[in-house]
């Protein structure tokens, strides 16, 4: 599709209540810009099916998103902050009942049906976060910052530093607080009126006006519903999408009240859904599992009407745009290096194979594109975005540079980082579409013109995201040296009728924190061994009560001290016959680790067990559970006052949260089995 083929479908997505046809779409665009009638129909069907931005439902038949949610009803359950200071903060509640396009602070409310007022309020950002959380909490603090220009200059001075205080517009609730006697519990049912646009009507209901009974059954609803999302979506592009497909998949029941507000049954009700760590975001997902990881950057959604060099560069594993290319080509020009090989081997670095035939034709597109482009190209006035785009332009290719290196590897992925795949995809897609909006950015519109405030920002937001590659970059090449260094020694150190064993690779995380090991054991490890192999891992005594728990299934218990207990005999094959592939390990009352085990590979009779990748210091067996480990951690990066001093002396003075050094990490191994076995 033409970029305004692409717009004239948007229109009609945002304006259109009823269900509708393919013919019915096809024929308003066409209407808009006749061009590429041929293929149209199937471009147009294409890009809602891979793009997800209509609910199916038939063949050739869709609902819209402002059709499935205008008019519904949904409930908002002001905090009691809320009600103290007299206000509502719109926040996430509105997702998805409200166009993803607006911001919350556009939407409007009424009551009794006359406009609820809009009034400041201020604070430090972190007491706003959890009002976002529902976006990503890795956004909510973007979100803050887009409420008003003065948020986003004070977060833009510092990108590392939140600033002391912010200001976010909020609803002035109090004369609608005391005319509806309003108490801690009640709530409000919203009802849209305009998706759209964002406008809601709202309406008190009392804190004991709906049954359990009715309560309940849209709870089960929306479980389903948020679990056949997960089926279909996987883990989405944003979390707005995973929950608009809940609540689709959810049906009536999840999109009308009684119901309980989203955020109090994501947080607070269900044990089944939970956020989880998707590489440098999170998402919802089943809870106790893990998002698998992609196996390279394919997951990066691309065009369904990829134009033939689109179509070139999708099959060498560069998922992007022409507009990118044209980025490229633009910084060509910034660099007064218009040699055509440099600029190709920007895009397309020289660890990936293309073929010499799709290099010809990259080749002849992009000297078509120097030469179109030098007639209209200013070095001055390119002074201000020339520098952010090379930087950029150079993240993106290492990148790309990067994930075509571990492929010609060949590297057991389990020996990657967590989510290795996933972060990187992330980053390229950031980058990717940074690329895009700079290359637009030189149209003379000023419409699409980037503001000096929204350049900053984006030149911040560069920073965390080449940090971010830097760190992803060290663990991924010491994964690639501990990966040679145990293959020599595997080689060096068997014997040529050495039995060959199957082994399994098991993911410990203690949750709750972001410390996590990847091992490799053989599957006739017992859990009686796992146990100590975990003690060992983490530097924990085992003088408390444990037990494993597969999840439905089994109960595995055994009290400290005790010599035997049948369940703990039971090995990672037996377990994996039943098709259990998690365990719970619960360590006392504190802390809880969860084991995944994933792939089978194969080892030789002896092998010792192995750490291949992990993250973080694990916490000490004292600490009374994760809660009370991320406020030390808080307290620690705060690097003064009296509560850095108490995280000190309850951690210790010389404790790394970041410390991770997987040789030490085997020899703690190796010494503590060792000692086992002799005991």
């Amino acid at each position: 599709m033409t970029v305004n083929q692409e717009s004239a479908l948007k229109e009609f997505l945002d304006n259109i209540t009823e269900p509708f046809s393919l013919n019915d779409v096809v024929a308003f665009v066409r209407m808009i810009d006749p061009k590429r009638s041929g293929r149209l129909s199937m471009e147009i069907a294409a890009f809602i099916e891979s793009r997800n931005i209509a609910f199916r439902l038939g063949s050739n038949r869709w609902v819209s998103r402002r059709g499935c949610f205008e008019p519904i009803r949904f409930v908002i359950s002001p905090t009691r902050l809320e009600l103290l200071n007299g206000i509502l903060i719109p926040g996430h509640r509105c997702v998805p009942f409200a166009n993803p396009d607006l911001l919350p602070q556009k939407y409007s409310f009424f009551w009794a049906g006359a406009p609820v007022p809009v009034t400041t309020t201020e604070g430090p950002p972190d007491e706003f976060y959890p009002y976002y959380s529902i976006y990503g909490e890795e956004y909510a603090p973007q979100y803050v910052a887009r409420d008003n220009p003065e948020n986003e200059s004070a977060f833009n001075y510092d990108p590392y530093e939140d600033p002391v205080e912010v200001s976010i517009q909020t609803l002035d609730m109090r004369n609608i607080y005391r005319e509806a006697a309003f108490v801690p519990g009640d709530c409000f049912v919203a009802r849209t009126l305009d998706w759209k646009n964002g406008s809601f009507e709202l309406e008190r209901v009392d804190k004991n006006q709906w049954s359990q009974t009715e309560l309940y059954a849209w709870f089960e609803a929306a479980e389903g519903g948020f679990e056949d999302s997960f089926e279909f979506l996987g883990p989405g592009t944003s979390t707005e999408e995973q929950i608009a497909y809940a609540y689709w998949f959810g049906g009536k029941r999840m999109r009308d009240v009684p119901a309980y507000a989203l955020e109090v049954f994501l947080y607070d009700k269900t044990d089944r859904i939970e956020t989880v760590a998707y590489g440098i975001e999170t998402r919802f997902w089943y809870a106790g599992k893990e998002i698998p990881d992609r196996k390279d950057l394919e997951g990066i959604p691309s065009l369904p009407d990829k134009t033939v060099i689109e179509e070139i560069l999708y099959k060498n594993k560069v998922p992007i745009s022409e507009y990118v290319i044209q980025s490229y080509v633009w910084d060509s020009l910034y660099r007064n290096d218009t040699h055509i090989s440099h600029t190709l081997d920007r895009i397309i670095p020289p660890a990936v194979n293309m073929d010499k035939q799709s290099r010809d034709y990259l080749s002849e597109y992009i000297a078509d594109a120097l030469e179109d482009f030098k007639k209209t190209y200013s070095p001055f006035a390119d002074q201000t975005i020339g520098p952010i785009r090379q930087r950029v332009g150079e993240l993106h290719t290492a990148v790309i540079d990067l994930a075509a290196r571990i492929h010609k590897s060949d590297i057991d992925v389990s020996w990657l980082p967590r989510h290795t795949f996933v972060v990187l995809s992330q980053i390229q897609g950031h980058a990717a579409s940074v690329l895009e909006d700079l290359d637009l950015d030189l149209d003379p519109d000023p419409e699409w013109a980037l503001t000096e405030t929204e350049l900053e920002a984006m030149d911040n937001s560069l920073d965390s995201m080449i940090e971010t590659y830097e760190d992803i970059k060290e663990l991924i090449e010491d994964a690639l040296d501990s990966f040679r260094r145990n293959n020599i020694s595997m080689v060096k150190g068997q014997k040529k009728d050495a039995k060959r064993v199957e082994s399994r690779t098991l993911q410990i995380s203690i949750g709750g924190t972001e410390v996590w090991r990847r091992l490799i054991v053989p599957e006739a490890c017992r859990l009686r061994d796992l146990h100590r192999i975990i003690r060992t891992l983490f530097g924990w005594t085992g003088s408390v009560d444990f037990r494993f728990v597969p999840r439905g299934n089994f109960p595995l218990r055994v009290p400290p001290g005790e010599a035997r207990e049948p369940n703990l005999d039971f090995r990672i094959a037996d377990l994996t016959a039943q098709g259990i592939s998690e365990l719970i390990y619960e360590y006392g009352t504190r802390w809880n680790a969860k084991i995944m085990i994933l792939s089978r590979i194969d080892g030789a009779e002896g092998d010792p067990v192995r750490c291949s990748a992990g993250a973080g210091a694990p916490p000490a067996e004292h600490i009374a559970g994760p809660a009370r480990f991320k406020k030390l951690l808080s307290a620690l990066e705060q690097g003064k006052g009296p509560e850095y001093q108490a995280a000190l002396k309850e951690l210790g003075d010389r404790f790394d949260p970041l410390a991770f050094d997987i040789g030490v990490c085997n020899r703690n191994l190796a010494a503590g089995l060792l000692q086992t076995n002799k005991e």
